[in-house]
């Protein structure tokens, strides 16, 4: 059981080390060599430097104060869409497939080259502060996010990743059992679940991290920064490590966040400058390590040489600030604001969800053995992308069989899926509602139907429905449809929203 004074600690401790990674590693920043740093090599002046990876979190406080804790992919997207400013390789993918009016997960899979890359797990700490000691609630915070500028990549996996550890380490502050229950929520066929394990046999077998290092880029590298010959050295030439798979980015960053909490053994020094050694993303590995540390640790246990540097101060990179208040007067201006609403957050999750703090609180004194590995209800992102809806007795996915374009030639194939929550068994008419009829859609097998699902007592909860759309002339670069289901003598009814982009190349007559 966490006492207040020990989660404000481990909060704090979170933010603080967040900050001083990030300004440790700023700059070597994606560049391929072995750095040689053992402290900050700018000249600061009491502040951090501004650091994206920690920007978004505070969008995301933001909008928990604004909108409450039950918020979804949807309403994160709508935020993005308004304060997240630049349009950053994944953030600016997102951004477009936002404008395009795609909805999560599809926004961050179609065309987006950095699905597989780091933008999501430098953003997971929030759900962990605010969820502490409950990961499979703090996973499912950090589905909804990754799932924005990510979709279905291998950034998806590392921020649920990190949020599942991050959340255990309020608890737990063995890094193996640590790495085990991250990993417990992720597939063991990723590449993040890979690359970890290869950092942990390395380190098994007493290799030194310089080995573990080159290892990780032998087997899961990505691509050189936008193919820069400036950005490698010469000695990782040598070591054939120039090319890789473009935006494949997280599987090797998170080997090296791996390194450095291993071959760290629990020294903040070591722990930072052994994760920015290795190179690579090297300001989002080192904040991200930071702040794994400063929530397994407490702000106590890191050393006041590199506090004093930087402060404690935040400074933003990426926000529109002319909106969040007046010059940005909603974002928290130093990490002790920010713990303290990050905890009037947690406050309102811990009223809902079993949380093992002080309280207000709602968790039992013991939980049960395995309450912080993953659950089957923990795991469904894993399931095909889909767009979701959960309402109070039933849970709605649509899978997008073929993607979210459609043609003449290539008709867009749906599945509906209507799970049954609840112990009373249900009738429904689905109807599918089309654009004006002068594009002349077929669909198949009709525009209703009905619908049978069983109770969830009786094991046979769900019905899956699948759908062919195709256009018999040529359409709009968007296409919006409705599918409404209503529940046979009930009030009950369920809109789902799907929206196709014209085959690249298909004009309008």
């Amino acid at each position: 059981m966490l006492s207040r004074e020990e989660y404000r600690s481990k909060v704090l401790g979170c933010w603080l080390g967040k900050n001083i990674g990030g300004t440790l590693g700023a700059p070597f920043e994606w560049h391929r060599q072995v750095n040689n740093v053992d402290y900050y090599t700018q000249e600061l002046g009491g502040n951090p430097l501004p650091n994206d990876d920690l920007d978004i979190q505070l969008l995301w406080l933001i909008m928990l104060e604004e909108q409450g804790i039950n918020i979804d992919s949807q309403v994160m997207a709508e935020y993005w869409q308004y304060f997240v400013s630049p349009f950053w390789s994944e953030y600016g993918n997102a951004k477009l497939n936002m404008q395009a009016g795609l909805l999560p997960p599809f926004t961050g899979m179609r065309n987006n080259y950095f699905k597989d890359s780091c933008g999501a797990f430098i953003r997971s700490e929030i759900w962990a502060c605010i969820a502490p000691g409950n990961p499979r609630v703090a996973v499912k915070y950090a589905y909804n996010d990754a799932s924005l500028d990510h979709g279905d990549g291998e950034g998806m996996y590392a921020e649920i990743f990190c949020a599942a550890m991050e959340s255990a380490a309020f608890l737990e502050n063995d890094p193996k059992t640590l790495i085990k229950i991250g990993l417990s929520y992720i597939p063991n066929d990723s590449g993040i679940a890979k690359a970890v394990r290869c950092a942990q046999e390395m380190y098994q077998n007493g290799k030194s991290w310089l080995e573990a290092r080159n290892e990780i880029l032998e087997k899961y590298r990505g691509n050189v920064f936008f193919n820069n010959p400036n950005h490698i050295s010469k000695e990782d030439v040598a070591k054939g490590f120039t090319n890789g798979k473009p935006g494949w980015d997280a599987p090797s960053n998170i080997g090296m966040l791996i390194i450095g909490l291993l071959y760290g053994e629990g020294d903040f020094d070591k722990s930072i400058c052994i994760t920015v050694n290795c190179g690579e993303d090297t300001d989002c590995t080192a904040a991200t390590i930071g702040s794994i540390f400063g929530i397994m640790h407490g702000v106590e246990s890191i050393p006041e040489k590199w506090v004093t540097p930087i402060g404690r101060g935040i400074k933003t990179a990426c926000l529109n600030i002319g909106d969040l208040g007046y010059f940005g007067a909603m974002i928290p201006t130093n990490i002790d604001d920010l713990t303290v609403r990050t905890e009037a957050i947690m406050n309102k999750v811990a009223a809902q969800y079993s949380l093992p703090i002080e309280p207000p609180n709602v968790a039992p004194d013991a939980q049960p053995e395995g309450f912080l590995l993953a659950d089957d209800e923990a795991l469904s992102y894993t399931q095909s992308p889909a767009y979701r809806q959960s309402h109070a007795f039933y849970d709605v996915a649509l899978e997008y069989l073929t993607g979210v374009t459609v043609s003449q030639s290539q008709p867009a194939k749906l599945r509906l899926i209507i799970k049954n929550k609840y112990r009373i068994q249900a009738g429904f008419t689905v109807r599918l509602y089309s654009p004006e009829d002068s594009y002349g859609w077929e669909i198949t097998p009709g525009r209703e139907c009905k619908a049978y699902v069983g109770s969830v007592w009786w094991g046979d909860s769900s019905i899956s429905i699948n759908f062919e759309l195709k256009p018999q002339h040529t359409i709009p670069a968007s296409n919006r449809f409705v599918i409404e289901i209503t529940a046979d003598g009930r009030s009950t009814i369920m809109l789902i929203p799907v929206h196709l982009i014209s085959e690249p190349g298909i004009m309008m007559a």
